[in-house]
């Protein structure tokens, strides 16, 4: 059984084909190759970009999808997670899509499950299929990706998102380059820097995250709107040049990029959402489709 904790749970190969198989599925039709397949969707955390992908993404397969309330679940009476999952394993579902707030619940799961467990974010850790939603974005807008270069601007120390792409990203020769205020920086071997200046004149795409205030134990900041001055993009610094600019979403506006570039044709924040559901499409195929 095949499980999808992290980015490197998949081969090189293994993401060309899924990449190949979203790139089909954008044709926008129903494809129901998983008729017979259940799917159960366990969000302990808020989401409703992902969870709504998911969802979409399994009905246009022609899978049966079950979504756990888990406010009124039995780990609301005490029951521990691996039993939640051990009980629902029992149920028979193909694929049990895990959100959580703690980093590592997806693949303790998965150490007690026949079912395929998919990451759909853990704390601070990873959101495997964001970055494969992300480098397929990448490659529909450049082709070619080894050699492009791309920064990765702001809450990186906190950001799941942030994980995965560096993962998968520099795997398939995209020069990686983290940009942020120094305690939002994790150790790293990558390039860094604290201004944007430093970077808009070399890079192909910029991703911008939203600020993790929730996982902070401290006000970093006396305001976003003061981050929003050292680390928003705005009109005013990217300019007329010749860059793609991505975001996970749910974008602050004019605190993460500014209102006039979200609706400028440089950004592909709205096409990373349609081409998540494509991706999903060909992560639910790959894991479950021979079951």
């Amino acid at each position: 059984m095949q499980h999808l904790i992290r980015t490197d749970d998949f081969t090189v190969e293994e993401v060309e084909d899924i990449l190949s198989d979203a790139k089909l599925f954008g044709d926008g039709k129903f494809h129901p190759i998983l008729k017979n397949k259940i799917i159960i969707t366990l969000f302990f955390e808020n989401s409703t970009r992902t969870k709504s992908s998911f969802e979409i993404a399994a009905k246009r397969l022609g899978a049966e999808i079950v979504h756990l309330d888990v406010a009124k679940s039995s780990t609301k009476k005490g029951e521990t997670l691996v039993d939640t999952a051990m009980n629902l394993d029992a149920m028979g579902p193909h694929a049990i899509i895990v959100r959580h707030q703690n980093a590592g619940v997806p693949k303790i799961l998965s150490n007690h499950t026949k079912a395929s467990i998919i990451n759909a974010g853990d704390g601070a850790h990873a959101h495997p299929t964001q970055a494969l939603l992300d480098l397929f974005t990448l490659k529909e807008h450049f082709g070619e990706l080894s050699g492009k270069k791309i920064a990765i601007v702001g809450d990186i120390k906190n950001s799941r998102v942030a994980n995965s792409n560096i993962e998968l990203l520099s795997r398939f020769g995209i020069d990686v380059t983290l940009v942020a205020p120094p305690h939002f920086l994790p150790k790293t071997n990558l390039k860094t820097t604290h201004k944007l200046t430093d970077i808009i004149d070399d890079v192909d795409a910029i991703m911008s995250l939203r600020t993790q205030t929730e996982r902070h134990s401290s006000q970093s900041y006396a305001s976003l709107k003061d981050y929003a001055s050292d680390f928003c993009i705005t009109t005013q610094l990217v300019g007329n040049r010749d860059i793609i600019l991505l975001h996970p979403g749910p974008v602050h506006r004019n605190i993460d990029i500014c209102d006039e570039l979200l609706a400028d044709e440089r950004c592909k924040v709205l096409e990373q959402v349609s081409n998540g559901v494509n991706i999903r499409m060909a992560v639910l195929k790959k894991l479950i489709h021979d079951i």
